[in-house]
């Protein structure tokens, strides 16, 4: 996400227009996540502005349409999936994952659907799945099943971290709300490709996100020096300082690793201003 309205003083900037996130974003952050494409396809205007907002390295993970993942559960969308991934021809090279989000329903028996629609998917495009049948968490045949399946086919299979959210009082409404839509699900991590991502939903006070996330300060650096690129989204309850955390998550990794520093938010004339978070 880029458009989130209270992102609009404390990191856009005042003057900024809705137009003009998406390219300010950019300049600060070397990936987003999709979400807008699993509930609509965009007009091929809005591919091609994304696309011109863009810097040559920038990449994109987008979601396939809900449509096609949830009520249709991968069957008979061949044409569907077509028709969308053409739409989003002039971004090709700057997706860095299509991601399939599958539902809590989508389970063992539904395996063989998945390996059927991957035959309809590009071979040569990044794909990663994301599962949430508790079976895919048991440790049993079934999540060897998959796992081995994702390997072979060199499919990432996406990480979800909630715990830093369900480690949280439910004292907002935000909270609330993101307890009761995001998946409670054991953080496997494990690397079935070559782009692991991991989607780190977080907890909203700052400081009480760092111990959760510790053990990727370990994982990521050793997913780098086995050649692969991982992934990093970043969310908070309510995503209003969802830029602050993935900033201090960002330094808490350049302090074990050699990375660029990120720009400053174009809200901000100096990072340092937001050591209060």
């Amino acid at each position: 996400m880029w458009s989130h309205p209270f992102w609009q003083q404390h990191f856009y900037g005042s003057g900024t227009q809705a137009s003009q996130r998406l390219e300010k974003y950019a300049q600060v952050f070397h990936t987003v996540e999709g979400n807008t494409t699993f509930y609509a396809s965009p007009s091929p205007a809005t591919v091609n502005n994304w696309k011109a907002a863009t810097p040559e390295s920038f990449r994109f993970t987008f979601k396939l349409p809900k449509s096609i993942t949830h009520q249709n559960m991968l069957n008979g969308c061949q044409d569907e999936l077509k028709a969308f991934m053409s739409l989003m021809e002039p971004l090709h090279n700057k997706v860095g994952m299509w991601t399939i989000q599958l539902p809590a329903a989508f389970g063992p028996t539904h395996l063989e659907q998945l390996k059927k629609f991957r035959r309809y998917f590009p071979a040569q495009f990044p794909l990663g799945v994301e599962v949430r049948h508790p079976s895919f968490f048991a440790k049993g045949e079934a999540e060897k099943a998959l796992n081995q399946w994702l390997n072979e086919e060199n499919i990432d299979r996406i990480i979800m971290d909630s715990r830093p959210l369900f480690s949280a009082e439910r004292t907002s409404e935000a909270i609330i709300d993101a307890q009761q839509k995001k998946p409670r699900v054991p953080v496997h991590a494990i690397s079935t490709g070559n782009k692991p991502m991991i989607r780190f939903i977080g907890h909203p006070e700052m400081d009480a996100n760092m111990p959760f996330f510790e053990p990727w300060i370990q994982k990521l650096p050793t997913w780098i020096a086995e050649g692969k690129q991982p992934y990093v989204m970043i969310h908070t309850p309510d995503n209003n300082y969802a830029p602050e955390l993935a900033l201090a998550i960002y330094q808490r990794l350049q302090s074990v690793i050699t990375l660029p520093d990120l720009a400053a938010f174009p809200a901000q004339s100096d990072t340092n201003q937001l050591s209060m978070f």
